[in-house]
């Protein structure tokens, strides 16, 4: 009988050690170390996979690689770039799927899914969806023209997501230079980044609910936005009237689908969809930057590959793992519950 039960009790002990062990290495709450090729040897063909599954996206919907292409913004400046804008939300968690800025904006979670499962058929639980956001973000820029540069990976997914924190971070489209200036300077990114990963709005289409108080009421007046170029705001008008149904979609700039810079020479012009973009032609401290993107497209594709490097170390310093969803936590009753037995003191000493 004692024999039997030193047995159990070393078989639990190891139990115990397994899972104290696992958890460790899954939920690190250490910054990662980024690098290039982190999955060089433990998932060779991560990043082909990637691209392979956004070129098939982009030919089957080309909006939808301008879509994911903006998660990394959404992502990363909320807790670091740790996935956790892909967790759907739970009877215990609110998610940031319907936070302020990404309810009825951001879509396309879809192609993420599909990129996962690819992932995960060639290497079971090694890529991160966090990396999965960063590689797919690059890829989506140069897939439709503009530059490709090379990414650092070995990032963890969140545990949990925060709507409030994504209501408190994330700019509004009505936001001026100055506030974005502001946001940006929180997280290292200069003015030179802020103007160049503004730049990302190259690609994709934006609703007409983030321009209705720019055609009709700005500022309270009751009258347009008066850096709306006039030709510009007739079309605007017809496309956005007050009647709208305001989920309607129009053109970032007059070539939605080519990643270049004519964004900057649609801000040059008049021509920004967005506030949040017009302001920064506006505005005399943003101003340089717009104009010389406008004529050198190189210096732009330059200074944005290095912002996007810059906005994805990112990191919050939290506990993390590699989910095998993207959407959803990895379940982990074990670990709660030799925590809760470590708390309890319940271990033989």
């Amino acid at each position: 009988m004692m024999l039997f039960q030193t047995h159990n009790n070393i078989v639990i002990m190891f139990m115990i050690m397994f899972f104290i062990i696992n958890t460790i290495l899954v939920t690190s709450s250490s910054p990662s170390i980024l690098r290039p090729g982190f999955y060089s040897k433990t998932c060779p063909k991560a990043e082909t996979i990637v691209r392979d599954v956004m070129k098939k996206a982009l030919h089957k919907e080309p909006r939808s690689v301008a879509s994911v292409m903006r998660f990394q913004f959404h992502d990363c400046f909320v807790n670091g770039c740790d996935a956790s804008m892909l967790l759907d939300d739970t009877p215990t968690m609110l998610g940031e799927k319907l936070a302020l800025s990404n309810i009825n904006s951001l879509r396309s979670f879809e192609v993420v899914d599909e990129v996962k499962e690819a992932l995960e058929k060639a290497c079971p639980g090694v890529v991160s969806c966090a990396d999965i956001i960063i590689m797919a973000s690059r890829d989506a820029v140069a897939l439709t023209g503009g530059p490709d540069w090379e990414v650092k990976l070995g990032r963890l997914d969140s545990l949990t997501a925060s709507q409030e924190d994504s209501n408190n971070i994330m700019p509004s489209p009505r936001a001026n230079a100055t506030a974005l200036i502001t946001l940006f300077e929180k997280y290292n990114l200069s003015v030179k980044d802020l103007v160049a990963l503004s730049g990302s709005h190259s690609i994709g289409q934006g609703r007409c609910f983030s321009i209705m108080f720019r055609l009709y009421n700005q500022s309270g007046s009751g009258k347009p936005d008066p850096a709306i170029d006039p030709r510009f705001r007739a079309e605007l008008n017809k496309l956005c009237p007050l009647d709208v149904d305001q989920n309607k979609t129009g053109n970032l700039d007059a070539t939605p689908v080519i990643f270049d810079n004519q964004y900057f020479k649609d801000l040059v012009g008049g021509r920004g969809f967005l506030n949040s973009d017009q302001t920064l032609y506006t505005f005399p401290q943003t101003r340089g930057f717009v104009k010389l993107y406008s004529k050198d497209q190189s210096k732009f594709f330059k200074a944005f590959a290095e912002g996007m490097v810059k906005m994805g170390d990112l990191q919050s310093g939290r506990p993390g793992e590699v989910r095998k969803n993207c959407r959803v936590a990895n379940p982990r009753p074990e670990h709660f519950l030799i925590e809760n037995n470590l708390q309890d003191s319940d271990l033989p000493m």
